[in-house]
């Protein structure tokens, strides 16, 4: 695909998501709508479901469950690592929010659809079982390191047993392991989830937004968002492409990769912040200004990238 086309593929899903989260704003300056109940709604009933069949319809089989344990031990260490770097340097909520949002991206609601622009049918799926293992990361490790930002050990871990991403992942594992058939119809009536998924998660960036006012912007916070997700992912990824080519790498994995470690910060920071209480206007202002430079960055990440491995 020349340079040209690959910028011009890309950049209408990017837009389209920008304008979710200018929607979202619009909703909180116009309607007044509260976002903490679409955050709750999007942790407890979307996510899971949206997993749950994806997980169903993708198959797992060995090789992908290896591919989520490699993503989700990647992410975790990224996260415990950025935890122990920056106790000492922000307080507890804010060391907590970094360490959490370095340890993740919009894999979900911004990565997907590009995914699926990009990649065949095979490649999607590879791209969600990547995506799988961040997104454990998120509900379990990163949840609990978000949690102690504000709660005892006690605490933290009561919330994560509470969270039912887990249970459907479990739930779809079992099914595939029983060779459970779910019924058609009732994968006909998840579809909706998905894209509901993507939507509400860019129109929350966008609804905390319109309740920031600008004595919150911390440039030593989003300086430190900004490098964990457009410096050290790029390079994790970067180099965890070039160390599994003497294996055998294929494209579409090699694509995924690479796609995984460009992409802005999680909106799940703000909806994850939201729920635990912790400084989600931060989290939303450093998420907006890497979804802000996305249009740019992403596709020259992306083909720089694509370069340097061949």
């Amino acid at each position: 695909m020349a340079e040209s086309d690959f910028s011009t593929t890309l950049l209408v899903p990017l837009w389209t998501l920008l304008a979710f989260v200018g929607l979202g704003w619009l909703c909180t300056k116009r309607l007044s709508i509260d976002p903490r109940p679409i955050a709750t709604l999007l942790v407890y009933i979307i996510a899971p479901l949206t997993f749950f069949r994806s997980l169903t319809l993708g198959g797992p089989t060995v090789d992908y469950l290896l591919l989520t344990l490699g993503l989700f031990i990647t992410a975790s260490l990224i996260g415990l690592l950025t935890q122990y770097l920056t106790r000492h340097w922000f307080a507890p909520q804010e060391a907590a929010l970094l360490a959490f949002s370095a340890g993740t991206g919009n894999t979900g609601y911004f990565g997907l659809p590009i995914a699926m622009v990009l990649l065949p049918p095979e490649g999607v799926t590879l791209y969600l079982f990547s995506l799988l293992g961040i997104t454990l990361y998120e509900f379990t490790v990163g949840f609990y390191i978000s949690a102690r930002g504000r709660f005892s050990v006690r605490q933290s871990l009561t919330r994560i047993v509470r969270l039912p991403l887990i249970y459907a992942f479990l739930a779809a594992l079992l099914a595939s392991a029983l060779q459970i058939d779910i019924p058609e119809a009732v994968l006909d009536g998840m579809e909706v989830f998905p894209s509901t998924y993507t939507l509400l998660g860019m129109m929350i960036i966008g609804m905390t937004l319109g309740n920031v006012a600008i004595r919150q912007w911390d440039a030593r916070f989003i300086t430190a968002c900004v490098a964990a997700r457009f410096l050290l992912w790029p390079l994790v990824s970067l180099i965890a492409v070039l160390v599994l080519q003497p294996f055998g790498i294929s494209e579409h994995l090699q694509t995924t990769l690479l796609l995984l470690g460009v992409v802005p910060m999680a909106a799940n920071v703000v909806v994850v912040a939201m729920e635990l209480e912790i400084r989600p206007e931060k989290g939303a202002i450093a998420v907006l200004v890497t979804t802000l430079a996305a249009p740019l960055v992403v596709p020259i990440y992306l083909q720089t990238l694509s370069r340097l491995v061949g």
